[in-house]
């Protein structure tokens, strides 16, 4: 396989087990640069699981995390965010007895470059809100606005693939919908993105492709266009 047709992230047979219970099963999954894919499933199906398998987070039983055509075994989270690989966990995983400031060039952290400030300076036009508290304790931040810095935090690491953890959870309606249009913008920028969402039909609706887990196990994948009209995923995530 050419260079130019390798997937960006390659999952390939991946099993992962906590304890003795196998979480993910034999998971097969392809994204190519410049994708937006969505992986959607019930509570429990294995989403969070696979995210942290693929960033280091969780050593596979068995299978192959590839990432640019290269296997990720041995490799920990700080290895791969220097490769462009970058998660932004579930539950957002700020640091909250530091400034919304320092959470962000914790995020640079391993850059050396001379254009961390006006990268920092462009976070805080994407997110107004930040700006305007740059110095206030990321503790005392309204859970829509941990989301914002986590995202913020994870751009400043400047990604090649994000990885998203359920970044809706628990937020407003309003909240939701401006985190959502933060994710359009920044694939639309050139960033691939692999998204856990339990939002299924927003997930979706802004998805090239979609992969269906259900009990650690593929249930079903495609065009995101087509799962949106498909019996089985209006039943079990539309409300169909």
């Amino acid at each position: 396989m050419s260079e130019a047709n390798t997937p960006l992230l390659e999952l390939r047979g991946l099993n992962v087990s906590y304890g003795g219970i196998r979480a993910v099963k034999g998971l097969d999954l392809v994204l190519h640069a410049g994708e937006l894919v969505s992986l959607i499933g019930a509570n429990g199906a294995g989403k969070s699981t696979t995210l942290k398998a693929i960033c280091g987070l969780l050593s596979p039983a068995s299978g192959e995390v590839l990432y640019q055509g290269r296997s990720l075994k041995g490799q920990g989270p700080w290895d791969l965010v220097a490769q462009g690989l970058v998660m932004v966990p579930e539950g957002r995983g700020i640091f909250t007895r530091m400034s919304i400031d320092e959470n962000l060039r914790m995020g640079a952290h391993l850059r050396r470059d001379a254009e961390v400030e006006a990268d920092i300076e462009a976070v805080y036009q994407r997110f107004a809100r930040l700006k305007e508290r740059h110095r206030q304790l990321a503790g005392t931040l309204s859970g829509g606005e941990q989301q914002m810095l986590a995202m913020g935090r994870a751009l400043l690491a400047r990604p090649r693939l994000l990885l998203l953890d359920e970044p809706s959870m628990g937020l407003a309606p309003i909240m939701v919908d401006a985190i959502f249009e933060v994710v359009r913008d920044v694939h639309r920028q050139g960033v691939t993105v692999l998204l856990v969402e339990q939002n299924a039909h927003r997930a979706l609706e802004m998805a090239d492709r979609a992969y269906v887990l259900e009990s650690g196990e593929l249930a079903l994948s495609g065009p995101a266009s087509e799962l949106l009209g498909d019996a089985r995923v209006q039943s079990a995530y539309l409300g169909g």
